[in-house]
């Protein structure tokens, strides 16, 4: 069983999609063990993004995700990191599946509904960042 890590971006808080995201990945059969609604501080969001520290979009990518507070999730399943990134779509939503969510609510490479983990390495790292144990349930 993987966990992994989805951050719902501002534009999909902004867009009223907090549900219709969520219940895709519920009705693919994954489960959400962890959920929090919260403000990205700039040491949280230099650290989860400090692979993007060095490009000249950091600045508007900082600022876009302290738009409007995210919604950030726990999910789990038997292969968690690849069906949710399945669900997602591509990072550009011009490139993304039809019926994926980046195709379907994404609107540039920024602003494309959310973020999810890209490994389960990247998902351990990122379940750690913004989640402790005891938020976490871990019942089957």
């Amino acid at each position: 069983m993987q966990t992994s890590l989805v951050i719902l971006k501002p534009d999909c808080i902004e867009k009223n999609l907090i549900g219709k995201v969520l219940d895709r990945f519920s009705e693919a059969g994954l489960k959400i063990v962890g959920l929090k609604m919260t403000r990205l501080s700039d040491e949280v969001l230099d650290e989860h993004y400090a692979h993007h520290s060095d490009k000249p979009f950091f600045a508007d990518l900082k600022k876009f995700m302290q738009r409007t507070p995210v919604v950030i999730a726990a999910i789990s399943g038997e292969n968690a990191v690849e069906d949710i990134r399945k669900i997602a779509g591509a990072t550009n939503p011009t490139e993304a599946e039809a019926e994926t969510l980046r195709a379907k609510y994404g609107t540039d490479v920024q602003e494309n509904v959310l973020h999810a983990s890209d490994a389960p390495e990247t998902a351990e790292a990122e379940l750690k960042r913004f989640f402790t144990d005891e938020e976490l349930f871990t019942a089957e």
